[in-house]
C-alpha cells in the first residue's frame, strides 16, 4: 500500500514537473524518457531478480529497493521548482484545484482522460502482472524445475520491459505524425491485439509456446509505452494552477478501476481454471478505449498553456 501511494504521487508530479521545467522545444522528448525510467527500473529489478532474487529470495529483493529510494531522496533535495509555476504561484489568485478541473471547460477532458487511463491501467496490470505466472506455468510445462522457470519469467520481464522503453523513445515522433490521439490509439491497438493473442492463443499452444510468447511479449511491451502518451498529453490540456490536480486525479482513479477489474480477471481465473482466456479478456478494454480517443482533445502543435 506505501509503495502504491508513493508510485501515484510520483507519476502525476514527475510527469507535472518535467511538462513545466524542459525547455518547449524538448518538452515532448522529456515526456518520453521520464516514462523509460519507469520500465527501466522493471529490467533492472528484472535482472536482481534473475541474480539477486533466485539465490537470496524476495527478502534481499526488498532490500534493493531501498536504493531508489535513496536516489530519489537525494534528488528531490537537488531540483528546484520550475519557474513558470513559480510566476504563476505569485501572480494568480489561489483556486481550488480539484474544483477547477471539473469546470465547465475542462469537465468534459477531465472525464475522458481517467477513463481512457483506467483502460491504459487494466492493460498495465493484465501483462505485467500476469506475465510471471504465465512464463512461470509455461516453462514448468516445458520441464522446467520451479527455480529454473522464475529465471525465464525474468527473462520475460526484461523483454517486455526492453519493449516498453523503445516504444517511449519513439512515442514523441508518433505524436508529432500522428497527433497525441493518434499515438494512443496506434499503442491501444497494439495492446488490444497482443494480450488477445498472448493470452487467448500462444499460452495455449502447450510446451511450444515458450518461444512465441516471447516475441509477443516484446510487442505486448511496445504497445505499454502508451502510458508516455499521457505523461505528453495531460500536461498540455490544463494550465498551471490545475494542471498537477488533473494528473493525478486522472491517474488516481485509473488505478481504482484497475483493481476492480483485477478481482474481476481473478474470478475469470478461478472459473476457467486458467488465467489465459481472462487476460485475453481485459483487450476489449482497448476496443473500447480506441472508441473513445476521438472524444479527447487534441493538442499536437499546441505550447504548453500558461
Amino acid at each position: 500500500m506505501l509503495a502504491g501511494i508513493g508510485i501515484g504521487g510520483e507519476w502525476a508530479l514527475a510527469g507535472t514537473y518535467v511538462a513545466e521545467a524542459w525547455p518547449e522545444d524538448r518538452r515532448k522528448m522529456g515526456a518520453g524518457y521520464l516514462q523509460t525510467g519507469y520500465y527501466f527500473g522493471f529490467f533492472l529489478a528484472a535482472a536482481l531478480n534473475y541474480t539477486v532474487g533466485a539465490r537470496f529470495g524476495w527478502r534481499a529483493m526488498f532490500l534493493c529497493g531501498l536504493s531508489p529510494v535513496i536516489v530519489s531522496i537525494l534528488i528531490t533535495t537537488r531540483v528546484k521548482e520550475p519557474e513558470r509555476w513559480k510566476h504563476r504561484a505569485v501572480d494568480a489568485k489561489p483556486k481550488a484545484s480539484l474544483a477547477e478541473i471539473f469546470n465547465a471547460r475542462y469537465r468534459r477532458r477531465t472525464i475522458v482522460n481517467a477513463i481512457l487511463l483506467t483502460v491504459a491501467i487494466i492493460g498495465l496490470w493484465a501483462g505485467a502482472v500476469y506475465e510471471p505466472t504465465a512464463i512461470i506455468a509455461l516453462a514448468k510445462k516445458a520441464g522446467m524445475t520451479m527455480a529454473e522457470a522464475s529465471k525465464t519469467a525474468s527473462i520475460g520481464t526484461a523483454i517486455l520491459s526492453l519493449g516498453t522503453i523503445l516504444g517511449c523513445l519513439a512515442m514523441p515522433w508518433l505524436a508529432e505524425k500522428l497527433g497525441r490521439r493518434g499515438a494512443l490509439g496506434f499503442f491501444f491497438a497494439l495492446m488490444l491485439a497482443f494480450i488477445a493473442l498472448t493470452f487467448g492463443k500462444v499460452f495455449y499452444l502447450g510446451a511450444a509456446a515458450l518461444p512465441w510468447f516471447f516475441v509477443c511479449l516484446f510487442f505486448l511491451g511496445f504497445g505499454g509505452a502508451n502510458f508516455a502518451v499521457y505523461t505528453l498529453w495531460l500536461p498540455e490540456q490544463y494550465p498551471t494552477e490545475c494542471r498537477a490536480s488533473a494528473f493525478a486525479f486522472s491517474t488516481s482513479l485509473a488505478r481504482f478501476g484497475g483493481a476492480g477489474i483485477t478481482f474481476l480477471v481473478g474470478a475469470g481465473v478461478q472459473h476457467f481454471q486458467s488465467l489465459g482466456i481472462p487476460v485475453a479478456l481485459t483487450s476489449i478494454a482497448f476496443a473500447l478505449g480506441l472508441l473513445l480517443i476521438p472524444f479527447g482533445t487534441e493538442t499536437r502543435g499546441q505550447t504548453l498553456p500558461a
